[in-house]
């Protein structure tokens, strides 16, 4: 049970803090697409794959001083940032897990916007269809989104950049 709890405190570790909980969702599903060792259950939600296993390992490590959650108040929405604690150091330094180099793979995902993230991963999510079927699921269930063509491309290629990371 706790191995999947250290797996995801040495993500946190790698990038010492993310902001927002629709972008650690992201970041954490892009990651298992890419064959990191993530076993959260995902399906999708009003803002593409969403994991509640996820949302409750989170609570939990918060919980156990593992993890410090943070909400700041933003244009009449709360914003939730996360970040390693001493405890959760400790923790995961006690760990035996592989030393997969998730550093360079989660600092790149962590630089991007939760709206681009949000797009990377329903393409993933749906990655079993030709990509022109993939671009056209994407767009209806993300109709509001309003995602332009060269906004798909660029998410076209950052998931082929990912595949040189991982």
């Amino acid at each position: 049970m706790m191995k999947d709890h250290a797996r995801l405190m040495q993500a946190f570790s790698a990038v010492d803090e993310i902001v927002g909980r629709k972008k650690l969702q992201k970041i954490i599903f892009i990651a298992k697409k890419h064959n990191y060792a993530f076993h959260e259950k995902y399906q999708f939600h009003f803002f593409g794959p969403y994991s509640e296993e996820l949302t409750l390992r989170v609570e939990e490590l918060c919980n156990m001083g593992f993890l410090k959650e943070f909400n700041e108040k933003k244009s009449g929405y709360y914003q939730y940032r996360y970040e390693i604690t001493d405890e959760g150091r400790n923790f995961l330094a006690s760990q035996e897990l592989p030393s997969a180099e998730l550093q360079p793979f989660l600092t790149d995902l962590n630089q991007q916007s939760s709206r681009f993230l949000e797009l990377v991963s329903t393409i993933l999510y749906f990655d079993s269809l030709e990509e022109q079927e993939c671009i056209e699921k994407v767009r209806k269930v993300k109709e509001k989104q309003n995602y332009t063509d060269d906004e798909c491309q660029e998410a076209l290629a950052y998931i082929a950049h990912l595949k040189t990371l991982s």
